[in-house]
């Protein structure tokens, strides 16, 4: 491709010198993948500065540079740009001619969430009969094919943003459901991606070592609304969906509706739990000009193998009776995100058959609150979540499953070089909604394991927790949650929380295989007599 042509897709360029007319072989950020004819990208990276590679990169051969700051004669054209991030994803969206022009996309983000409502539009989408494709944190679905995304959770980069995009348009899609993290969003890796409906789920306490204060985080989260009307390279999308109107769906019953619903949009729909204007309960809120549709769960009944609701709908929609769900998710927190899909659906005017069928066709998400079953006499689950919000919302849907007098065993750790308020803030949710919690290891990386555990036992104590009754500190993740089966009596819920769909785990700066899954599996049946085999994933002594 000619830089002249990647140059046309990029906003900010400060200065161009050198000679624009040349072919580009690839694109590269990284000066070690560089080969002859490549555009290097530079940019100020959280621990490295780019520019200090231009000159190894042009060693390589890179016919061009793109970079943050004047560069010295490099010897090449250069083109200076005010933010090297988003335009790397520029480039990568030019590079394979603008793939999300060509289909309407729902981006997905929030807290907690994400993935099972993603997973809920597709399924929706699938029931329409609509051509759709998905990218998350788990995988990415092509037509027919299903690809990992990767082995911790993050929205993959813009290089593979955009590729998976293009393979997308090239297999005909109509439809993309894409989640967005706050890393992905604040690292613009899914700048130049055209959305045309911005979902969020929540936005509570996560991820603060990365930016810094909630505010920040709340900063990243706004990026997706704002990119549905900023968007000005955006063309015209094909005529089947050209009519979708920029929508933003918002929880109106979570604490960062007033912050989104300020952020413009040609429409709105705002859903809530229990509530026939759940954007009320927040007192005061912006004003709303645009058209809004009002979604609310009314009638929830509840039962271990799943739920049922009726969702009513209010003020610019076009449908007039309820909409009756059946879905096997279980917990108030589904019921959510069922309404985040229901909202995205309707933006598209899907019709409402299509939406019951797509939300009771999807039997569970993986990793999200996913029964494992060897016939023993108690339940257990494992469950993604891993922040306070999420921990809370797991456990208060086990409580709801147990009978009066039986217990609900709660296994879960903190990652290392993350977050550490949220330590000390799982420990106080675990204290308060779980009967026996173990503690255990969740990603220490290169931090001490002991003081990772001992700021979520510090919390468990100052709430009245006596170590050795009501919780345990077992760094072995295996030990631990054969301890919780161990314990387990009939009727009892376990529930294994903080890895979810996730396949390995990390110690010092290495990342070794783990599956929750088969780590309950073996607990189980070693608990019942019908394994003598070594536990599936040997890790790094625990014993810190």
């Amino acid at each position: 491709m000619r830089l002249t042509q990647l140059i046309e897709a990029l906003p900010g360029i400060i200065s161009l010198s050198g000679e624009p007319d040349i072919e580009i072989s690839r694109i590269s950020s990284d000066s070690r993948q560089v080969t002859p004819g490549a555009l290097f990208v530079a940019y100020r990276g959280v621990g490295v500065d780019g520019h200090q590679y231009i000159a190894d990169a042009v060693r390589r051969g890179a016919a061009a540079v793109v970079c943050e700051q004047p560069v010295d004669n490099p010897g090449v054209s250069a083109i200076q740009v005010a933010d090297g991030r988003s335009t790397l994803a520029w480039l990568h969206a030019a590079w394979h001619g603008h793939p999300s022009r060509s289909m309407t996309v729902i981006g997905v983000t929030g807290t907690d969430g994400k993935t099972t409502t993603c997973n809920l539009i597709y399924s929706i989408l699938k029931a329409a009969g609509i051509r759709a494709g998905m990218i998350s944190t788990v995988n990415a679905v092509i037509g027919d094919e299903t690809y990992e995304t990767g082995l911790h959770t993050t929205t993959p980069d813009s290089a593979d943003i955009q590729h998976l995009l293009a393979r997308m348009r090239d297999a005909g899609t109509e439809v993309a459901v894409l989640e967005a993290t706050s890393h992905g969003l604040a690292q613009h890796r899914v700048t130049g991606v055209a959305f045309d409906v911005a979902v969020v789920t929540n936005i509570t306490h996560e991820h603060l070592d990365f930016h810094g204060s909630y505010e920040a985080y709340r900063q990243a989260k706004a990026m997706l609304f704002r990119s549905l009307l900023q968007n000005e390279h955006v063309g015209v999308k094909p005529p089947l969906l050209c009519n979708v109107a920029k929508t933003s769906v918002l929880n109106g019953d979570d604490g960062s509706y007033a912050f989104l619903a300020a952020i413009p949009a040609d429409r709105y729909m705002v859903y809530g739990v229990d509530s026939r204007d759940p954007c009320q309960a927040g007192g005061e809120h912006p004003a709303i000009t645009a058209p809004k549709t009002v979604l609310s769960a009314m009638h929830i009944q509840q039962a271990p193998s799943g739920m049922s609701f009726e969702v009513h709908a209010s003020g610019d929609v076009f449908v007039s009776e309820p909409l009756h769900m059946m879905t096997s998710l279980v917990g108030r927190f589904n019921v959510s995100n069922v309404l985040a899909a229901v909202g995205a659906a309707l933006a598209l005017e899907i019709a409402p058959a299509f939406i019951e069928q797509g939300v009771a066709a999807l039997a569970g998400v993986a990793g999200r609150m996913e029964r494992i079953d060897r016939g023993q006499s108690f339940t257990a689950i494992v469950d993604f979540a891993h922040t306070p919000n999420a921990l809370a919302s797991a456990l208060t849907t086990a409580r709801g499953l147990v009978e009066e007098g039986r217990r609900v065993i709660v296994v879960f750790g903190s990652a290392g070089l993350r977050d550490r308020e949220k330590r000390r803030l799982m420990g106080d949710v675990a204290a308060q909604l779980a009967d026996i919690t173990v503690i255990t290891a969740e990603d220490p990386r290169t931090e001490d394991l002991a003081a990772i555990m001992a700021e979520t036992a510090e919390a468990m104590v100052a709430r009245g927790r006596i170590e050795g009754r009501d919780f345990v500190r077992i760094p072995d993740r295996q030990a631990a949650i054969f301890h919780a089966v161990r314990n387990a009596t009939p009727g009892d819920i376990v529930l294994v929380c903080g890895k979810g769909h996730e396949q390995s785990m990390c110690f010092e700066d290495v990342e070794y295989p783990w599956r929750d899954q088969d780590a309950l599996l073996w607990a189980l049946d070693r608990l019942m007599g019908q394994t003598d085999a070594p536990p599936p994933y040997p890790l790094p002594s625990c014993d810190q």
